[in-house]
């Protein structure tokens, strides 16, 4: 058996790839548009894990409403400054919703709500303005 990827159902599909590939850096693979289906497949690999893929699915049209997707529970990426990834994500306009106080572990919100946990590369010393920063909503 080989782990292939792990879909995720998307409304927008430029704000979902300015999310997984500006904002947490990972790579487009490959992408299938299929006219007849209306759907768009886009397969995204982090680069040092380019085996494991997180498959986003676009429904052309569809106003399905996909929920808080707190059932699915969360993806999680290794990244080498969580502080630097943090602050990038922030500067987009996203929400940590629980900061790497602990220069550990951190949790973000795609825009379709789903859960994303960022773990650093070994330890960071905590560092402001992390440390004091207050868990916001849930994750």
């Amino acid at each position: 058996m080989k782990y292939l990827h792990t879909m995720v159902r998307v409304r927008d599909i430029d704000a979902s790839l300015r999310f997984y590939c500006e904002g947490l850096g990972l790579r487009e693979v490959r992408r299938m548009e299929n006219a007849q289906g209306q759907f768009t497949l886009v397969f995204l690999a982090a680069p040092d894990s380019p085996e494991a893929e997180v498959e986003l699915t676009y429904n052309w049209g569809s106003t399905e409403d996909y929920g808080s997707a707190r059932n699915f529970g969360h993806l999680a990426f290794r990244v080498e400054d969580i502080y630097a990834t943090c602050q990038r994500l922030l500067d987009m306009g996203y929400t940590i919703h629980r900061p790497p106080r602990d220069g550990h572990m951190a949790f973000v919100r795609s825009p379709d709500l789903v859960s994303v946990e960022l773990l650093q590369d070994g330890h960071l010393p905590p560092r402001e303005p992390w440390t004091s920063m207050p868990n916001t909503g849930s994750w």
